[in-house]
């Protein structure tokens, strides 16, 4: 009897503990799976040199998650330095772009938004509507994108990257690892300084809202740290690519598969901590090779020189020495701590900048000098002047300092520089030696004013091709013009064949001008 009660008490045991496993393995498939299953990575590299300095599975190939959109904003830069965008180009969000799950800006399809907004947000609030919108405005459509990024990647040295979108949700085959993270980390430092500083935004205005930057507990938290860019997904778990400096010494570093946020910023600080230790002090800094524009030839190509241009009576072997005499130039205000205020500093500084050209241009240029010479021209006439030109600046060096880094354009990076430049006392020589005879023409204007903004705007923006001229706003029939002289052959073509791609009117003059 007594054994029958104890089959019949351990069975019921056994059916209350199966019940029981079931509905605990029944809730563990319900529930949200633990990041911590995501495997592991880390890298940690000298940013002066690139070289490794901890490794830790750092070449298998994971999820990336929301690192993806580092790549995203390297293209996206590129576009702007290639002169086919604009920070104030205005895209229309597609319908593709408006569908992107959270964390998004809400973006609707049909929308129109400046790209400055759309880079805001995807770089400090990690906005895959925002992402999604950038690759397709540049490329088309996700597929044509994903393989943008994915040859940038290999032109960038990141050999184990694929990508299958520009946001980094969770897609067959789109896996890099922590180390090409950190090498495109690097570039985004070294290749465009002049954006850098988004990545430590706490805060942005993102043209439709107000925007807090996923970053910012270890931004806050761990000195020297300004970027760059973190990243979650379950399959990827927590991950990030930090970047700080301290005493001259940039360490970048990547994590993959962290198990919270608080566990991932933990261990980037040990990352770098461990960085910080192990990186010499006295580094000679070799940084990365910039991958050069594929397209600068095909460019170079669709510049006409066809029509010929009527030679001008004295223009060539004529040997001028001018003295441009800055007696007082207004220096851009310092720098402040990056936020918001920046661009209120960076309007100020276009600003004075303008006004120190002007008054550096301000003397009446000889009649027989390109100048002059330019100044009988209009836009609607095709130019030429077949004069010979080369500016040799005779100047002190500019101070030493350390390079301004916004997020706005090109141009404003380069201002500071122009800035230096203009307070020394500068002479100029016009000789009939050297390869710099060329110029060119820029766009038509009904004030003055209209032509020397523009002018200035468009010289800043195209810094190399342009930066090294003489900039002037001349009168002609039709209004008036701005121009640059004492350009190479291939300043001159390459930097007409980028505004007229953006429908800027713009000629070359000089001897190849007559093919």
């Amino acid at each position: 009897m007594i054994g029958k009660a104890t089959k019949l008490l351990l069975g019921q045991y056994v059916r209350k503990f199966a019940v029981l496993t079931a509905v605990v393995w029944l809730a563990a498939c319900a529930g949200p799976q633990p990041a911590g299953a995501a495997p592991y990575s880390a890298h940690v590299m000298d940013a002066r040199t690139g070289e490794t300095l901890y490794a830790e599975n750092a070449e298998t190939r994971l999820h990336p998650a929301s690192l993806t959109k580092m790549m995203t904003l390297y293209v996206a830069f590129e576009e702007i330095q290639r002169g086919r965008l604009s920070l104030d180009t205005m895209v229309t969000v597609s319908k593709h772009a408006a569908a992107q799950p959270p964390s998004r800006l809400g973006l609707k399809a049909g929308q129109k938004i400046q790209l400055r907004y759309l880079i805001r947000a995807a770089a400090v609030k990690s906005a895959n509507d925002a992402a999604a919108a950038i690759g397709d405005h540049i490329s088309g459509s996700p597929e044509k994108f994903a393989a943008r990024m994915t040859k940038t990647a290999r032109a960038l040295g990141m050999k184990d990257t694929t990508f299958k979108n520009a946001h980094g949700l969770t897609a067959k085959g789109h896996l890099s690892t922590s180390r090409d993270m950190s090498v495109l980390g690097r570039h985004l430092f070294y290749d465009f300084p002049q954006y850098y500083n988004i990545f430590s935004r706490r805060s942005t205005d993102a043209g439709i809202a107000q925007v807090n930057n996923t970053n910012r507990r270890f931004l806050d938290a761990y000195k020297g740290a300004d970027g760059i860019k973190t990243g979650y997904t379950d399959a990827a778990g927590f991950n990030l690519t930090g970047s700080a400096e301290r005493d001259g010494v940039r360490i970048i570093a990547t994590v993959f598969g962290g198990k919270s946020t608080a566990d991932r910023n933990a261990k980037m600080a040990d990352l770098l901590d461990l960085g910080f230790r192990k990186a010499g002090k006295n580094v000679k800094e070799a940084p990365p090779t910039k991958i050069t524009p594929a397209d600068d030839e095909a460019l170079m190509a669709a510049t006409s020189t066809d029509e010929a241009l009527p030679e001008v009576e004295g223009g060539a072997a004529k040997t001028l020495r001018l003295q441009l005499a800055v007696n007082s130039s207004p220096r851009p205000q310092a720098r402040p701590e990056l936020g918001e205020a920046a661009e209120e500093v960076v309007a100020s500084m276009q600003d004075s900048i303008a006004g120190a050209l002007a008054e550096a241009t301000s003397a009446p240029p000889p009649a027989d000098s390109l100048q002059g010479q330019a100044a009988a021209l209009t836009v609607t006439a095709a130019p030429a002047v077949t004069s010979n030109v080369e500016l040799v600046a005779v100047a002190p060096p500019p101070a030493k300092r350390a390079a301004p880094i916004y997020d706005e354009a090109p141009q404003e990076a380069v201002a500071v520089a122009e800035a230096d430049s203009l307070e020394a006392t500068e002479v100029v020589t016009l000789s009939t030696s050297g390869g710099r005879h060329y110029g060119v023409l820029i766009g038509q204007f009904n004030s003055h004013n209209e032509a020397d903004r523009f002018l200035t705007k468009t010289v800043l923006a195209e810094g190399p091709t342009l930066g090294h001229g003489l900039r002037k706003v001349v009168r002609g029939n039709q209004g008036f013009t701005g121009s640059v002289l004492g350009l190479t052959q291939r300043e001159a073509d390459l930097a007409c064949a980028r505004l007229q791609a953006r429908g800027v009117q713009c000629f070359t003059m000089g001897e190849a001008a007559g093919g």
